[in-house]
C-alpha cells in the first residue's frame, strides 16, 4: 500500500510540474532585463527633458535606440526576446545608457551570451584601506596585494620576514616583477619558477592594457636590465591562475612547504591577493617562531 501511495504522489507532482509554465529562455530574460532598466532610467539622467505625457515610466524605446546608436526596429526586437545576438559594442552602449554598475553590466553580457570584454579601466595604485587591514591581519601567514602591473600595494610583516622586501622599479614604485628579475643573489629553482609564472600573469594583464604607459615603461626597463626577462618575454607565455603547493629548499629557516592561493577581491576585481599557508607542521612552526621572535 505504501508503495502505491508514493507512486501516486510522484505522478501528481510530475503532472503539476508538466502543467506549469516553462521558465523564460535567455532571450526572454534579456528582454525583461532591458525593459526593467529602460523603465528605471529617467530622461533627465541621460540629458533629455522629462516633461510631457509618457505612457510608460523611464525612457522610450526610440530614445534608448538613439542614445545607444542602434536602429529602433532592431532594439524593439531585442526587447521582444527575438533570437538575435547583440555585439559587445552594442551591449556596452546600452550599459552606458542605463548607467549599469559592473555587476549589472556583467549580467547583461551573460544574458546576451556574449563574453564580457577584458577590463581596461584604471586600476588602483594605492592600497584600498579595507584590503590593507585584511592583509595585515593575515599574520603570521605571509600575504600581499598586487595591482595588474605587479606593483606592491600591501605586504604584511610575515611576508617581509619570510620572503624579503620587494625593491623599487626605476620609476620609484615598489614592484614585484622588478624585484624578481633584478634580485642579484641566487634564490633557487622555486624563485625561478615563481618569477616565470609572475611574468606570464603580467603578460596577460598587459594585453588588456596594451597602451598603458606605466606597463610599457616597466617592460622597457626590464628588457634593458634583465637578460632572463628578455629571454622569457620572447616566449609569450600567459597564465591567469595561481593555486598549488611549493617547496622552498634553500631558505634560512630550512626547507619550507607552502600552500599558495591567489584570489580576486570582489570589491576591487583588478587586484590580486596572494596568501601563503604552511603545508606541514615544520613550516607552521617556522612561521609562528619567526613571527614571535620579531615581536
Amino acid at each position: 500500500m505504501e508503495r502505491a501511495s508514493v507512486t501516486t504522489a510522484d505522478s501528481t507532482r510530475s503532472a503539476s510540474i508538466q502543467g506549469s509554465a516553462p521558465p523564460p529562455n535567455r532571450h526572454e530574460e534579456l528582454a525583461e532585463f532591458l525593459r526593467s532598466n529602460r523603465e528605471a532610467t529617467s530622461p533627465e539622467s541621460v540629458g533629455l527633458e522629462g516633461g510631457g505625457r509618457r505612457r510608460t515610466p523611464g525612457l522610450r524605446r526610440e530614445e534608448v535606440a538613439q542614445l545607444a546608436g542602434v536602429g529602433l526596429s532592431w532594439y524593439t526586437w531585442l526587447e521582444q526576446g527575438r533570437d538575435i545576438t547583440p555585439s559587445a559594442g552594442v551591449l556596452d552602449a546600452l550599459a552606458r545608457v542605463f548607467d549599469l554598475d559592473p555587476a549589472r553590466r556583467g549580467h547583461l553580457f551573460d544574458l546576451a551570451g556574449v563574453a564580457v570584454p577584458a577590463d581596461s579601466s584604471p586600476y588602483p595604485t594605492v592600497v584600498p584601506e579595507e584590503l590593507e587591514v585584511i592583509v595585515e591581519n593575515l599574520d603570521p601567514n605571509p600575504a600581499y596585494l598586487l595591482n595588474p602591473r605587479s606593483d606592491v600595494l600591501a605586504w604584511n610583516r610575515s611576508a617581509a620576514l619570510l620572503l624579503g622586501t620587494p625593491t623599487d622599479a626605476p620609476d620609484g614604485v615598489q614592484n614585484m616583477l622588478w624585484w624578481m628579475f633584478t634580485e642579484e643573489r641566487k634564490r633557487g629553482d622555486s624563485w625561478d619558477r615563481t618569477s616565470r609564472n609572475m611574468l606570464a600573469r603580467f603578460r596577460t594583464e598587459h594585453a588588456r592594457r596594451f597602451e598603458d604607459p606605466a606597463f610599457n615603461f616597466l617592460i622597457g626597463a626590464l628588457l634593458e636590465t634583465s637578460p632572463r626577462f628578455r629571454d622569457l618575454w620572447r616566449r609569450h607565455e600567459v597564465l591567469d591562475a595561481q593555486l598549488g603547493t611549493k617547496r622552498i629548499v634553500e631558505h634560512p629557516l630550512g626547507p619550507l612547504t607552502i600552500h599558495h592561493l591567489q584570489s580576486i577581491p570582489t570589491s576591487h576585481r583588478s587586484l590580486r591577493l596572494t596568501q601563503f599557508v604552511p603545508a606541514d607542521d615544520r613550516t607552521r612552526n617556522a612561521f609562528e617562531r619567526t613571527f614571535a621572535e620579531a615581536d
